[in-house]
C-alpha cells in the first residue's frame, strides 16, 4: 500500500515581485522586475513577456520596455517570510523549511482535528494571502518530490493534490525537467539520448541511467522517475551552510575587483561563523558567467575551521582554477557558501602554536566590530573601494 498524500510543498509565488506589489498597490497587475543589473526576480506579468530570473537587466529591459525596475529589499523579504512561516508551524508543528520562500509540512497526523489534508492546504492558502497579503501554490502528495512537482505545476496561485492511486498519471507525461535535481545540463544529456519525459526515464533500468549521467545523478533521477522518494519531512535539520554572493552586472572585472569582492564576502561570512560559534568543512564557490550558464565549484578540509585566512586560501584557490572560464565567457556574479557546518565545540581544539597572527587578527577584527560597528574596520586590501551590495545566496526558482 502506497500509503495517504499528506506531504504538502508550499512555495509563494514569484516572491520578491509579489512583495514588492504587495506594498506598492500601483503596481499590482503591471511587470515588474527586481534588480537592475541582473534580474533577481520577475513578476508573472514580467515572465509572460519572456523576463527571467538570472537575466541581464538590458535584455530584460528589451523583452519588456515598460517593466518597472525595483532595488531588491532583503528587509522587506525577511519579514514577509518570517510571517508566512509562522503560519506554516500555526498549521503543523512538522515543518521542513527549504529557503525563504518555501517549506515541507506533514499533516498526517491532523485529520481528526484539522480536516483532510486538501482542506488544510487550502486553509493555509487562504491565511497567507488575508494575513500576509501574499499567493502561494500548495502542492500535496504523499512524497516530498512529488508534493514539489504539483506545487509548481499548479502555479500561479493554485492548489494541487496527487493521490496515490494517479501518481503515474501525473508524472510520467511531464518533462524530465520537472525532477529535482534535473538541471539544464542534465536535461541536455537525457535529450541527446532521446529521453524527454518522466515515463521515458522510468523505462530505462537504473544501471542505464547510471551510465549516462553518472552513477549519483542517475540512480537519484531514476528513482524519482519510478516515485521512490523516501525521505520524511525532516524538522530537526540544521541549516547545512551559510552563504553570500554579489551580482556583478554586465562588464568586464579584473582579477583584482573579484579577489576584492571574494575577500569581502569570505570575511563577512568567517564572522558570522565566529558569531554563531560554528565552524565549516567545505567553502563552495558560486559562479555565474557573461552567457547566464552557472558553475560551482568546492573544496573540503580535513578538520572544520573559522579562520578567515584558511577559508580565503581555500576560496582564492577555486577561484584561480576557474579564472580561465571566466576570462573566456565573463562573469555576472560570484558567490561563496560554507557548509559541513558543526558546532565549534564538537571541533578538537588546536594546539596554541597553531594560531598564527591570522586567527589573532580574526578576534582582533570581531572585537572592534562589536563595539564600533561592521564598517568601522577592514581588511589593507579594502580600503578606499565601493562595497557594493551583497545578498543571501538564494533558490533562483522564482
Amino acid at each position: 500500500m502506497r500509503g495517504e498524500a499528506t506531504v504538502l510543498h508550499a512555495d509563494l509565488d514569484a516572491f520578491y515581485a509579489s512583495v514588492e506589489q504587495r506594498d506598492a498597490p500601483a503596481l499590482r497587475g503591471r511587470p515588474v522586475i527586481v534588480g537592475g543589473g541582473v534580474v533577481l526576480a520577475a513578476s508573472y506579468e514580467a515572465k509572460a513577456r519572456g523576463v527571467r530570473t538570472a537575466m541581464g537587466g538590458r535584455q530584460a529591459r528589451e523583452l519588456c520596455p515598460d517593466a518597472v525596475v525595483v532595488p531588491p529589499r532583503m528587509d522587506a523579504y525577511s519579514a514577509a517570510s518570517k510571517d508566512v512561516f509562522a503560519i506554516f508551524r500555526d498549521t503543523t508543528p512538522l515543518v521542513e523549511g527549504l529557503s525563504i520562500d518555501e517549506a515541507f509540512l506533514e499533516v498526517g497526523g491532523l485529520r481528526r482535528i484539522a480536516g483532510s489534508p486538501e482542506q488544510i492546504a487550502a486553509r493555509l492558502r487562504e491565511r497567507v494571502r488575508t494575513e500576509v497579503g501574499l499567493a502561494i501554490s500548495v502542492g500535496v502528495a504523499r512524497t516530498k518530490f512529488l508534493a514539489k512537482v504539483a506545487s509548481a505545476v499548479s502555479k500561479p496561485d493554485g492548489l494541487l493534490v496527487v493521490e496515490p492511486a494517479r501518481e503515474e498519471e501525473f508524472l510520467l507525461p511531464l518533462p524530465v525537467e520537472r525532477l529535482w535535481g534535473v538541471g539544464a545540463v542534465t536535461a541536455e544529456k537525457l535529450h541527446r539520448y532521446g529521453i524527454r519525459t518522466v515515463g521515458e526515464l522510468a523505462e530505462l533500468e537504473a544501471a542505464t541511467a547510471e551510465r549516462m549521467l553518472g552513477k549519483a545523478t542517475g540512480a537519484h533521477v531514476h528513482a524519482l522517475a519510478r516515485l521512490r522518494d523516501p525521505r520524511p519531512v525532516d524538522t530537526t535539520r540544521r541549516r547545512g551552510s551559510i552563504g553570500s554572493q554579489r551580482a556583478l552586472g554586465i562588464g568586464p572585472r579584473s582579477a583584482e575587483e573579484l579577489d576584492l569582492i571574494l575577500t569581502r564576502i569570505v570575511d563577512r561570512l568567517a564572522r558570522r561563523l565566529r558569531d554563531g560559534d560554528r565552524v565549516c568543512r567545505t567553502v563552495v564557490l558560486r559562479l555565474r558567467f557573461g552567457d547566464y550558464s552557472k558553475a560551482t565549484r568546492s573544496r573540503s578540509l580535513r578538520s572544520s575551521t573559522d579562520r578567515t585566512a584558511v577559508l580565503l586560501t581555500m576560496a582564492r584557490a577555486l577561484l584561480a582554477a576557474a579564472q580561465p572560464e571566466i576570462t573566456a565567457r565573463g562573469i555576472t556574479l560570484i558567490g561563496i557558501s560554507l557548509s559541513h557546518l558543526d558546532r565549534v565545540e564538537s571541533v578538537q581544539p588546536e594546539l596554541p602554536i597553531d594560531w598564527g597572527d591570522e586567527a589573532r587578527l580574526d578576534t582582533v577584527l570581531d572585537t572592534l566590530r562589536d563595539r564600533y560597528g561592521a564598517a568601522s574596520v577592514a581588511r589593507a586590501a579594502q580600503l578606499g573601494r565601493d562595497e557594493g551590495w551583497s545578498s543571501p545566496i538564494l533558490p533562483e526558482h522564482e
